[in-house]
């Protein structure tokens, strides 16, 4: 393991210990990681899929424990982000980059990504020497498929009628229907080009691309996995770590007795602060009295 001796963390050696208990020990800070029996589930993979509520704290202490895991045991190929745009990347840059050379690397939006929440999973695979890849479709391109009608027919009538929904209800049904059908289809784009993005990173044997992404874009049914080879025949190992928070309507979407499991793993957070989403966002677009 040559990354081990190069961090400048002592908990090095707590995240080791954590790896072969079967519950977190006192020394992990953080939520309690993965248990070992778990996190072996989805490992060995070529492409590791999370998916994350986006402001849920544990999740991206999660993420950034699993980098570290990935790290430590020189299984990591690259992270890739759904909150950069193609393009971008930290390829090139030095294991001792600070801070404000890997935001300016990724361009980093920090309007819609708080730095904060991201930058202990994304600093842990720069110290480790790994790439930080940007697979998001770029914002110039997003209108352009709002009019593309040929990405209606990338789901299964079913799950585009579920796609549509979740559309609806992840803005809260404030948006007037007609404009459901247009984000959708900005939806299943921005899946599809994260999936082709996701296939030209370089991989090298038995090491593990590490996506973070939106729980929606990370769904088998839904998201990044439908537009990804097929396996079999492919020979490409696509695991999906889901995190959710308690009581979340996306705990019972992802356990429907309907349809097959949405991921390999579902991993359900400790409870965070109750914050009522819907009332901010109506909030910040409807008029005040």
């Amino acid at each position: 393991m040559p990354h081990l001796f190069r961090l400048p963390r002592p908990r090095v050696a707590a995240w080791l210990a954590c790896l072969f208990i079967t519950a977190a020990l006192p020394a992990c800070s953080g939520p309690p990681l993965l248990p070992a029996r778990q996190l072996s589930a989805v490992l060995p993979a070529d492409l590791l899929l999370i998916g994350e509520q986006h402001d849920a704290p544990s999740h991206h202490q999660l993420e950034r424990q699993v980098v570290e895991i990935l790290g430590v045991q020189g299984r990591l190929a690259a992270l890739a982000l759904e909150m950069v745009e193609q393009g971008r990347s930290t390829a090139g840059l030095p294991r001792s980059a600070n801070e404000s050379q890997v935001r300016a690397a990724l361009v980093w939006n920090e309007q819609g990504w708080p730095w904060a929440d991201y930058a202990p999973a994304i600093m842990t695979a720069v110290e480790f020497g790994v790439p930080v890849i940007g697979v998001n479709l770029p914002r110039d391109r997003q209108r352009a498929a709002m009019k593309d009608f040929s990405l209606d027919l990338r789901l299964r009538p079913a799950d585009l009628e579920r796609q549509r929904q979740a559309i609806r209800s992840g803005h809260c049904d404030l948006l007037a229907e007609a404009q459901v059908a247009p984000m959708t289809r900005i939806q299943i784009a921005r899946d599809l080009a994260m999936a082709q993005a996701l296939l030209k990173i370089e991989r090298p044997q038995d090491r593990t691309v590490v996506l973070l992404a939106g729980a929606g874009h990370v769904q088998r049914s839904l998201g990044i996995p439908v537009h990804l080879p097929e396996s079999p025949p492919s020979t490409l190992r696509v695991k999906l770590l889901i995190a959710a928070t308690p009581g979340s309507p996306l705990i019972q979407e992802l356990n429907s007795p309907d349809r097959a499991p949405e991921a390999d793993l579902l991993w359900v957070s400790p409870p965070g602060p109750a914050r009522d989403h819907c009332a901010d966002l109506r909030q910040s677009i409807l008029p005040a009295p």
